[in-house]
């Protein structure tokens, strides 16, 4: 990780050794708008793109993040959509947010209120968007039926649990059993998770006394992969959809043959990149909004975060990438 300083502040990026170097911003004119970033996560997209092994990659040099809040400090003559004070999230992917100000095209920003709060608003382009579109788009889910995923405790996993509640579905969330897990299922269900079990539970000849109360789930939510997977499928309601969305386990979907003739399971695959360029930004914004609309009802809000400086980033990313990290890092500038 390089840490680069310009003339109004500090960036976060890749490198292989610490190293300062002095960088200009560009001058604001046109439709250039001058950005005062306030926070940014870091997500495990992020780190997948700096592996090098995501499914987009920014053209390098390149700065890391692709999320985060920031506060305008100036405009070009040209802007008109955005004024000085207003808060603002990048529109697109690869722009890079851990940094502490930028120069960004009216078009690549999306105004967002300041009355939300700053975690939230720095966590509100990805993880919630993606939970709200895989709950809408894939099942015509109604008031009372009921949704399992896994990893219910990450980012994508929590904004779940709060959205599917708003919409009054039911949600089953596996989780790994750990040390804490009484901590972490009173947490979800604070939330607004009904069921929390841990992935051994659910593999439980047990678990078929469970649906005889519960309406079996008519769509399963896969960021894991491998066994969790499997064990997603074999619980689906007959027809019902399988989304996957993230391979943490780092091992294959595996389906029997018999889950396709017999129970008639549906796989599919969710990336919120290819969404918006399928949708457009008009359509990304609306999405914020009426995320922005649940969080002032006090429906949504951001996931468990820990706080850090940008200056702190290497302990930031090492806290990231170890296992049964229940909270967040999130960059303060």
């Amino acid at each position: 990780m390089r840490k680069l300083r310009h003339q109004r502040g500090e960036i976060a990026c890749p490198e292989s050794h610490s190293q300062l170097k002095n960088l200009e911003l560009t001058a604001v004119g046109g439709s250039d708008v001058h950005v005062k970033m306030l926070a940014a996560p870091i997500n495990p997209s992020d780190i997948n793109m700096i592996q090098g092994n995501y499914g987009f990659l920014p053209k390098l040099p390149a700065i890391g993040g692709n999320e985060g809040v920031g506060q305008v400090v100036a405009v070009g003559s040209s802007v008109t959509r955005v004024k000085p004070g207003d808060w603002v999230i990048l529109a697109h992917s690869g722009l890079g947010t851990w940094r502490t100000e930028a120069v960004f095209s009216e078009e690549a920003l999306i105004r967002v209120p300041s009355d939300i709060p700053l975690q939230t608003a720095a966590t509100l382009s990805v993880n919630p968007c993606t939970a709200y579109r895989m709950l809408m788009d894939f099942e015509q889910l109604q008031p009372g039926d009921s949704v399992i995923q896994n990893a219910s405790n990450s980012g994508v996993g929590q904004a779940v649990i709060q959205i599917a509640a708003a919409l009054g579905l039911r949600t089953i969330n596996v989780v790994r059993d750990r040390p804490d897990i009484h901590r972490l299922t009173d947490r979800l269900k604070n939330l607004g998770a009904e069921y929390v079990i841990t992935e051994e539970e659910l593999r439980k000849l047990e678990l078929k006394n469970f649906f005889k109360d519960v309406p079996r789930p008519r769509l399963a939510l896969n960021c894991v992969g491998g066994k969790s997977s499997t064990e997603l499928l074999r619980h689906l309601a007959p027809g019902g959809t399988m989304v996957t969305y993230g391979g943490m386990a780092k091992q294959p979907v595996i389906a029997s043959v018999s889950l396709f003739i017999f129970k008639d399971v549906k796989l599919r695959g969710f990336w919120l990149s290819q969404w918006k360029n399928d949708h457009g930004t008009d359509h990304f914004k609306e999405l914020i909004l009426t995320l922005c609309h649940l969080v002032h009802q006090g429906k949504l809000t951001a996931p468990t975060c820990s706080e850090v400086p940008l200056q702190d980033y290497n302990h930031a990313l090492e806290t990231a990438m170890h296992p049964f990290t229940s909270s967040k890092q999130i960059f303060i500038m």
